[in-house]
């Protein structure tokens, strides 16, 4: 069986920056302060390192932060929902839609998410575009500030859904960043890099991904490197 892990932001859709709309604002009610937003790098970042960097730049403690995390993804999430309103600027990749039914529809095949994202932030992004029930299960940028550790807890809730283990062979990662190339090389898991994102090929080659797409719109290529595991790296 195969557990495949989408990123979000950059590799499924984009939000047109709403959620750095929506953070800055849960932060500056929260904490009276945001830091460097405008300058911060938010690629391929977890919630949680993205929160806790931009608040030690602003000069906050360690301790102070942890004391209103829970109360600032609270006012995150509501202030996403507002941000995204009926959802007419989230807009899916090309392929994106095709791509997902078809591996979900796949039998042996368990579609989740690996993302830099809230729970609450991939659900209120990806609901307007009707795949959030594609998607059986997550590793979230709540759950750990460190996304090298999140397939590991994809792996831990795949296992759960269906009652078996999940080593890194088993495992593909999706996503647009460096980043979701190094995470899924600390599992042992496959990389397949998709240049719709902030990253352009030229830089996701550069990682060494297992396959590198320049979106996913080529459905039946896209789903067989998933698939099937060839192997060949470089440009489609």
């Amino acid at each position: 069986m195969k557990l495949v892990l989408f990123d979000v932001d950059g590799t499924l859709l984009t939000a047109s920056g709403a959620g750095r709309r929506a953070l800055e604002q849960a932060l500056r009610e929260v904490y009276g302060a945001v830091g460097p937003i405008d300058r911060y790098d938010f690629r391929g970042g977890t919630d949680l390192l993205i929160v806790r960097d931009l608040l030690r730049l602003a000069g906050l403690s360690a301790e102070t932060v942890a004391a209103s995390e829970a109360r600032l993804f609270e006012r995150y999430a509501a202030c996403l929902e507002a941000e995204i309103g009926d959802g007419r600027n989230v807009r899916l990749y090309p392929g994106v839609r095709e791509a997902v039914e078809r591996l979900e529809g796949t039998p042996g095949c368990l579609v989740g998410l690996l993302t830099g994202n809230s729970e609450a932030g991939a659900r209120l992004k990806l609901s307007p575009t009707g795949l959030w029930p594609r998607f059986r299960l997550g590793a979230y940028g709540t759950d750990h500030e460190d996304r090298n550790r999140l397939p590991a807890v994809a792996a831990r809730r795949a296992e759960a859904l269906v009652g078996r283990p999940f080593a890194g062979a088993d495992v593909v990662v999706i996503g647009d960043t460096p980043r979701d190339i190094d995470c899924a090389r600390a599992f042992g898991a496959r990389a397949i890099a998709v240049a719709t994102g902030w990253h352009t090929l030229a830089d996701l080659e550069a990682h060494g991904p297992d396959r590198l797409f320049s979106d996913l719109g080529d459905v039946d290529r896209v789903v067989a490197a998933i698939l099937d595991g060839d192997g060949r790296t470089g440009r489609p």
